[in-house]
């Protein structure tokens, strides 16, 4: 039998037929937007790629930035202490109690320019007057009093341009450093420094009583100091002075100092003591 061979030619091996295209991929048209929904995917892809990337490095940084702390509880020296409490202390002048002009200290202790002082400071004054650390100067009334205690609180007609509240602290320790800040013998803002020498202290008054559970310190005071802050090395006022201690009649300081502790302090209320001899 004779294989049929293709007509004008000689026989050729079978070979295997090459793949065709669909017959919807002839549509040009069509293969345009298969291709171009290709590149536009892939275009998609590569982004998020990119943003993901650059979304995790971006975050790496900021979790290496220090976060916010509770402020240092390192002591602070004698000169921040000056600089955080100045601004909160006044030079008060009283007038017309009889004995003339006398002068004293007094703390800013809150937002409505309260001010914290010695009740002797003020007792009997017909006039007082405050002089804030910027210079202003405003007149002021006793708003409460504890003769008991020695302590007295003033309200000021005018407040300076910018109030700057003291800190008030807790408890004292004996041998905790502290600050003195006042006005003694008219010397403006003088500062001096110390430690607490004693607690639960007693002073006696030829009137008015004892005055019971003061604060015994060392850093200088005189006469002016009265009702001025005792600063612990927090920059926190722990303490009003009220007196001093001398065995003779000059009325100076040799090295003991008394303050109403602020707990204290804060509790004034009417009573019936007298001025402590500072």
């Amino acid at each position: 039998m004779e294989v049929l061979r293709p007509a004008g030619g000689e026989q050729t091996p079978p070979t295997a037929e090459e793949p065709r295209p669909p017959a919807w991929w002839k549509r040009a048209d069509l293969r345009r937007k298969v291709l171009v929904g290709a590149v536009v995917l892939w275009a998609v892809v590569i982004t998020g790629v990119v943003l993901f990337r650059g979304g995790g490095e971006s975050e790496a940084p900021a979790a290496a930035l220090p976060s916010a702390a509770p402020s240092s509880d390192a002591p602070l020296t004698v000169p921040q202490v000056y600089q955080a409490l100045r601004p909160s202390v006044v030079l008060i002048k009283a007038t017309g109690s009889g004995q003339g002009a006398d002068t004293g200290t007094g703390t800013i202790v809150n937002a409505d320019g309260t001010i914290l002082t010695a009740f002797h400071v003020v007792e009997g004054a017909k006039s007082i007057t405050i002089s804030y650390a910027d210079g202003t100067e405003s007149p002021a009334a006793v708003a409460s009093q504890d003769q008991k205690q020695d302590i007295a609180t003033l309200t000021p007609e005018k407040l300076p341009e910018t109030l700057v509240p003291a800190v008030l602290g807790g408890g004292a320790g004996i041998g905790d450093d502290v600050v003195a800040i006042g006005n003694p013998l008219g010397l403006t803002a003088t500062t001096t420094s110390g430690v607490v020498s004693g607690l639960e202290r007693t002073l006696s008054r030829d009137q008015g009583g004892d005055i019971a559970g003061l604060i015994q310190f060392d850093a200088a005071v005189n006469p002016g100091s009265s009702g001025g802050p005792l600063i612990n090395d927090q920059g926190q006022v722990i303490g009003v002075v009220v007196a001093l201690a001398n065995p003779t009649d000059a009325g100076t300081f040799i090295g003991i100092g008394f303050a109403v502790p602020i707990g204290s302090a804060l509790g004034a209320g009417e009573g019936d003591g007298q001025n402590p001899p500072l």
